[in-house]
């Protein structure tokens, strides 16, 4: 049985792979932009220039961007008959309703969607591995 597991963040993807023996890990980069949003007026005088943001842009220069990453994810996940999804923060619920609109095949794959804090690459095998080997079904 071929079990995946991925921690994602916005910033990268751990990719585990088991094996019987071994957990192998492949890193994602997302290559997403960071804006600094937000600063001050530029002056102490009232009425000064103002930084602009551009929500709409942002947003959806965003969301293009996490749409070339997800892909990248998925174009790594070659064969896989169980898959968990792990991460900080909303970027694996996203990439769980990325799969469902647009790959059911693989989303009929996932078998949890947890929230797990920051880690060391050690620390991400050993959550994969051991949710692997306590949810046998």
């Amino acid at each position: 049985m071929k079990n995946i597991g991925i921690w994602l963040d916005k910033r990268n993807a751990h990719i585990v792979r088991l094996s019987p023996n071994d957990a192998k890990m492949q890193t994602i980069d997302s290559e997403m932009d960071s804006y600094n949003i937000g600063g001050g007026s530029g002056t102490r005088f009232k009425g000064g220039p103002q930084d602009v943001v551009h929500d709409s842009k942002y947003l959806a220069h965003e969301q293009k961007q996490l749409k070339a990453y997800f892909s990248k994810i998925i174009e790594a996940l070659d064969e896989v008959d169980q898959l968990g999804l792990f991460g900080p923060a909303e970027a694996a619920q996203m990439f769980a309703k990325e799969l469902k609109a647009h790959h059911k095949e693989l989303s009929a794959k996932v078998v949890t969607l947890q929230k797990a804090d920051s880690m060391t690459e050690n620390q991400i095998k050993a959550l994969v591995r051991d949710y692997f080997k306590n949810n046998r079904e």
